[in-house]
């Protein structure tokens, strides 16, 4: 089976795009004025692949938002007359001009989608924009190789984990529609968004535009050919992380296929991107990683290079998905509009099998990863001394979190931050006084008939939504951290009370404290 190449290609130019906007914001072309007119169960429908409920919802309605929902979030032609009382600012001349549609007699025929996408961030609430390919339901097919995907789940997934920071330089590597470096663009002072793809670029430029976003510049090539000799603050990447068959027959989909064999691209980055970030810079990316004889997560850990190879280096690795190969397979075979009613299917599903068996793959592995080039104190300076980059030295102890959380979690870029910025502080030594974070709470476990608990949990409400099993002197240890007396006198204070060695009280609970503060169960007081 060979993906048809999409043909055309969308024609960025800021006058018109901006006539684009100002048509759109007059029209109150946002998510909840949508929503409102086709009804939220309509709305919900389409996220799951099906117009019909919305088609029916405004059935007969020829207003300008009606208008405009059909031709932009369904993707269906729609009467000239009826766009141009929609666009009057733009004009249908100035939506073909941008490469988003094409006129047929007296129909405009949609060549992209243009649909709202909201957010929320530390700075509030606000709603891009976003062209994209047409998808599946406007295709009633599937998808092209050349496919430039709009907002999905793994890129609202990556926005969702992107630390809340304010940096200069900023690099959205495999930008494809845009959306990241768009939203990066809130905290950076310059992005750079790239990719190999010249539609995707497109899109990404004209969706900039569209949204009067102006600090972003946009370059073509592989990985991070089009920024060799820069460094950033932050790096952010949804790459093609898929692992496809490098076989005969087996469609390669720019958006999702690197192009390498089974998880070589997520290496590839892994590897390289600490020589692209600055002292202190961050790189967080979506990735697959295979189990192949040893743990996926043991493999990953071992691309990251060590002290002696590089730069000190901290990774924290959050697997939220595991995958038996064939769940696999049917998962990315599916993606691509194929299923198991199509005659390519088990074609494809053995092609995808063959390829695990050969490397010997038992399981696959998703998640977040996050790496940190860790700045080291000038040779003069030592942590603590004016002017150096506290807490860290030359000989710091690089992080590595390798961790699984397939249950919920929320505000994830907020938990990371702290996360780090825990390890960073224990890195000079145990703070003097700690408190309580304001979301956890403690839940006791007791038998009938019995006073004693057996039971003991620490439970986040916020974050990672960790649940944390202690003791009793833990239990209590955490109870006293109130801000005023210091981490001293309360070990001191419960090894009176469990008539235990204060050294062997501190040899024992001083490394599961450490353990409470980089879950952020502990916050220094």
């Amino acid at each position: 089976m060979t993906a048809v190449s999409v043909t055309a290609v969308p024609a960025p130019d800021s006058v018109l795009a901006a006539a684009l906007a100002a048509d759109l914001d007059a029209a109150d072309f946002r998510s909840e004025p949508l929503r409102r007119l086709w009804g939220e169960e309509a709305d919900d429908a389409l996220a799951r692949g099906m117009r019909t409920p919305i088609l029916r919802a405004i059935d007969g309605d020829e207003g300008v938002l009606a208008t405009l929902g059909r031709l932009f979030l369904l993707g269906m032609p729609q009467p000239t007359a009826s766009v141009l009382a929609a666009l009057p600012r733009l004009g249908v001349d100035g939506l073909v001009r941008l490469g988003l549609a094409s006129v047929d007699i007296d129909e405009v025929r949609p060549a992209a989608l243009l649909r709202p996408q909201s957010f929320v961030d530390v700075d509030g609430i606000g709603e891009w924009w976003i062209a994209s390919d047409l998808d599946e339901v406007a295709l009633d097919g599937p998808l092209p190789a050349d496919h430039v995907l709009g907002v999905g789940g793994a890129s609202r997934t990556l926005a969702e984990i992107v630390l809340p920071i304010e940096v200069d330089r900023a690099l959205d590597l495999g930008t494809g529609c845009g959306i990241q470096a768009l939203l990066v663009s809130r905290r950076a002072a310059s992005v750079i968004a790239t990719d190999i793809s010249a539609r995707a670029l497109a899109y990404a430029e004209l969706n900039a535009q569209i949204n009067g976003v102006h600090n972003i510049e946009f370059r073509r090539g592989s990985m991070f050919e089009p920024v060799e000799g820069l460094a950033f603050d932050l790096v952010v990447s949804n790459p093609p992380f898929v692992i496809t068959p490098r076989a005969e027959g087996v469609p390669e989909y720019e958006y999702r296929d690197g192009g390498l064999v089974g998880d070589a691209l997520v290496e590839q980055f892994v590897r390289m991107v600490p020589a692209y970030l600055t002292a202190g810079g961050v790189a967080q990316l979506l990735g697959n990683w295979e189990s192949r004889g040893e743990d996926g997560l043991d493999r990953l850990a071992s691309w990251v290079p060590g002290p002696v190879e590089g730069p000190v280096v901290d990774l924290w690795v959050i697997e939220r998905e595991r995958l038996s190969p064939l769940a696999y397979a049917e998962l990315w075979i599916r993606d691509g509009g194929i299923t198991p009613r199509d005659a390519a299917f088990p074609r494809l599903l053995t092609a995808w099998l063959d390829d695990f068996a050969a490397r010997g793959v038992t399981a696959v592995g998703f998640g977040y990863i996050l790496l940190r080039r860790s700045p080291a104190a000038e040779p003069s300076q030592t942590a603590g001394s004016p002017g150096a980059h506290p807490p860290f030295a030359t000989s710091r102890e690089p992080l590595r979190r390798i961790e699984r959380m397939p249950g919920a979690i929320s505000n994830v870029g907020a938990a990371l931050a702290r996360g780090l910025a825990a390890h960073d502080l224990l890195a000079d030594g145990m703070p003097a006084t700690l408190v309580a974070a304001s979301d956890v709470t403690e839940a006791r476990h007791l038998m009938p008939g019995d006073d004693d608990p057996s039971v003991i949990e620490l439970r986040q409400g916020g974050g990672f939504l960790r649940t944390i099993d202690v003791d009793p002197a833990l239990a209590a240890f955490v109870g006293a951290c109130d801000g005023e007396l210091t981490v001293a006198q309360i070990v001191a204070a419960l090894a009176d009370l469990f008539e235990v060695p204060l050294a062997d009280l501190w040899a024992d609970i001083e490394p599961r404290i450490r353990r409470l503060v980089l879950d952020g169960v502990l916050l220094p007081g």
